[in-house]
């Protein structure tokens, strides 16, 4: 808009202080003329100002100004907690109502800007506005209109513009929200002990308080427990950590009649569970180069308790030796095979023979000890064919495999172990470095000996490279068996003809045989990052993966192929931006992953307030708003006032005029050219001496 501003100016031809000096000479000059009230004197005094107002030079000044118009940013909260119910649509025709208004007045300029989820740093809404303002003339900023919830988490001490904020929020004051808050939640757990969950349900926004309100704990798709928990105050969840590997659990309060949303209403928590220190018992028969490996290998896990022993000399040799230079203890045998057998998560057999050492019952009961869920490690050598065999004890009844008889069981000659087809699917064998792949030959060391035998049950996930059985592996009752068929393993251990990954073989085996969930051979996991849920499924059967269902927190149920991985493994990826429990299945298992919030300060509190962002507002002598339930929104009017006006009003909010310009061009008039003020002067004195002479 272009505007004509015309005044009186000055541009003294003197400086300022000479003409003061003037002035004051002239004043002098008069003193006299007044005190003897001479005649002329006026007309002196009047010949004297024209002279300094001629000094002065007085100018007209027309001035051409172009008006620039005011800039009102407009910023929209698009968070997760302004989505909620009907609240996005509220602020959308609040704006457009906004845009619809301003239209009305062409000095004003409407700018907007959205506010975007942040991941988890809150609503960045004051951060959002101050990267605006950057492309925005101070003195022209007219005020900030906010459309949000209020929920803003980077919140000034001061506003950091000199300009209204007025804030409109969705619905209306007194909301009420109920949520669950954890206090403290461990992240892992030993087994078989109790870890403790607290956590706290909380109303927000109520006026009564105390009471009870029922919460709901599901944990991996368990019978869901319920529990009374108090309004407002902590409460502690036992919880027993049964199994290892991550445990989710869900913690759900029931709904609050008339609260914003149940968003917040469930927590979800996963505990990992790990096993404590590993009790092993390593029973050695007779010594032999490879007895070593094994206790190198236990001891060398700091996880690991063992216990071994190692049998010099069979009950019915008789050599006249003293008993005290026989052992420094008598071998415990009803102790470790009867009282405290239990207590053991691996029993390994290295070369061991039974030759009357232990009875049938005791045999019997490591047999029941592994159908209960135990582990037995058999490392075998030429002891295990014929009548002291633990092949023909009551133990065979839970062994993989029998030996053949005769000379033949015993095959001489040097060999490289093979990974069979279903070892390249299993976690033991898996990717072991050195292996063969495909029809390639291995890179590791030959072995000289093994034990021929018929496989009654379990897996061969080792062979001698001509189909005879290395290392069978299998599941019996809730325990598990591996039978290691060769007593050379010790040779990759002494780095003999290249060597080979002894260390490696035998701990997967061991941790296999202990229920270690990374080296399950079955399994189904599932996990979510970063907003993504990963299932890898696990399986040594050949074939294509079967179809993945996929149940997400709101009941939806997807089904999604998984894609080959190698190695036994089948990978799917999916969004999953739902917080709470996603459930997985193939079929045959289930798993369970835990997705948080994706913003936890954003759902801590889900009502629309003004509180947090009040004393920003009122220092900038701005106002809030509520737009109501009803559509479309109670909108208050828009108008236009004065930098020294109020700026809100209880119906309306103002938008101030700064009056902002450009001067695109001058012009000046002198009211007294040279030409015109001397001949005054002039005349003027020449008027006051003839005055004076008369």
């Amino acid at each position: 808009m272009r505007q004509v501003i015309s005044g009186l100016d000055f541009a003294p031809i003197l400086p300022l202080w000479l003409l003061v000096a003037l002035a004051v000479l002239a004043v002098l000059a008069l003193v006299p003329a007044i005190w003897r009230r001479a005649r002329g004197t006026g007309w002196r005094a009047l010949s004297f100002l024209v002279l300094l107002l001629a000094l002065s030079n007085p100018r007209l000044v027309e001035e051409t100004r172009e008006t620039r118009p005011d800039i009102a940013l407009v910023v929209q909260d698009r968070s997760d907690s302004a989505r909620i119910g009907p609240r996005a649509a509220q602020l959308d025709a609040a704006r457009a109502a906004i845009e619809q208004q301003a239209a009305r007045f062409p000095d004003l300029e409407l700018r907007t800007i959205d506010v975007p989820e942040s991941g988890r740093q809150g609503t960045r809404l004051f951060t959002a506005i101050d990267r605006a303002l950057a492309d925005i003339p101070r003195a022209r900023l007219a005020g900030v209109i906010a459309l949000t919830d209020g929920q803003a988490h980077d919140v000034p001490a001061q506003p950091s513009f000199a300009a209204p904020l007025h804030l409109l929020l969705p619905g209306q004051p007194g909301e009420v929200d109920r949520r669950i808050r954890v206090i403290e939640a461990p992240g892992y757990g030993i087994v078989g002990r109790t870890v403790e969950l607290r956590v706290a349900v909380e109303d927000l926004g109520a006026r009564e308080t105390g009471g009870a309100v029922r919460l709901t704990l599901r944990r991996d798709g368990a019978p869901p427990r319920v529990e009374s928990v108090p309004i407002g105050r902590e409460h502690r969840i036992a919880l027993p950590i049964e199994r290892g590997g991550p445990s989710v659990v869900e913690l759900t309060a029931e709904a609050r009649p008339g609260e914003v949303s149940t968003l917040n209403n469930r927590a979800v928590v996963t505990v990992n569970g790990v096993r404590d220190r590993l009790r092993v018992l390593l029973v050695s028969g007779e010594p032999h180069s490879g007895e070593r490996t094994w206790r190198r290998l236990l001891k060398a896990d700091p996880n690991v308790d063992l216990v071994h022993f190692t049998i010099l000399r069979p009950p019915e040799k008789d050599d006249l030796t003293p008993l005290n230079e026989l052992a420094l203890i008598a071998f415990p045998v009803r102790e470790l095979f009867q009282v405290k057998l239990r207590e053991f998560d691996l029993i390994v057999f290295d070369r061991f023979s039974n030759r009357g050492i232990l009875p049938a019952l005791y045999l019997r009961n490591i047999a029941d000890y592994v159908r209960s869920g135990g582990a037995l490690l058999l490392s075998v050598g030429p002891e295990f064919i014929g009548s002291s065999s633990l092949a023909a004890t009551p133990l065979s009844a839970v062994l993989p495999a029998r030996p053949l008889s005769g000379p033949s069981a015993v095959a001489e000659g040097p060999f490289r172990p093979r990974v069979t087809d279903v070892g390249g699917r299993h976690p033991v064998t898996e990717g072991l470095e050195g292996a063969n792949a495909g029809n390639t030959e291995p890179k590791w060391g030959h072995w000289y000996r093994h034990l021929r035998t018929s496989p009654q049950s379990g897996l061969t996930v080792m062979d001698n490279g001509d189909g005879s059985p290395l290392l069978q592996l299998d599941r019996v009752g809730e325990g598990r068996v591996a039978l290691l068929l060769s007593d050379q393993i010790w040779l990759w251990s002494r780095g003999h003809d290249g060597g080979g990954p002894q260390a490696e073989l035998l701990r997967r085996a061991a941790h296999w045989l202990m229920k270690e969930p990374e080296l399950e051979e079955e399994d189904l996991v599932a996990t979510i990052d970063g907003g993504t849920l990963r299932v890898v499924r696990r399986s040594v059967e050949a074939g294509p993966p079967p179809q993945i269902t996929v149940t997400a927190p709101d009941g939806s149920v997807a089904g999604a192929s998984a894609e080959p991985a190698g190695g036994g493994r089948a990978v799917l990826e999916m969004p999953a931006a739902q917080p709470g429990v996603w459930q997985v299945s193939d079929g045959r298992r289930t798993a369970f992953a835990a997705a948080a919030a994706a913003n936890p300060l954003e759902v801590a509190d889900l009502r629309a307030d003004a509180a947090p962002t009040r004393t920003v507002v009122e220092a900038s002598a701005g106002s809030v708003h509520w737009l109501g339930t009803a559509a479309p929104p109670q909108l208050p009017e828009l108008r236009r006032v004065a930098l020294d006006r109020d700026a809100a009003g209880r119906n309306w909010i103002g938008l101030r005029r700064n009056q902002d310009h450009l001067v695109t061009g001058i012009a000046a008039l002198p009211l007294l050219p040279p030409w015109l003020a001397l001949p005054l002067v002039l005349g003027l004195a020449l008027v006051a001496w003839r005055r004076e002479g008369r």
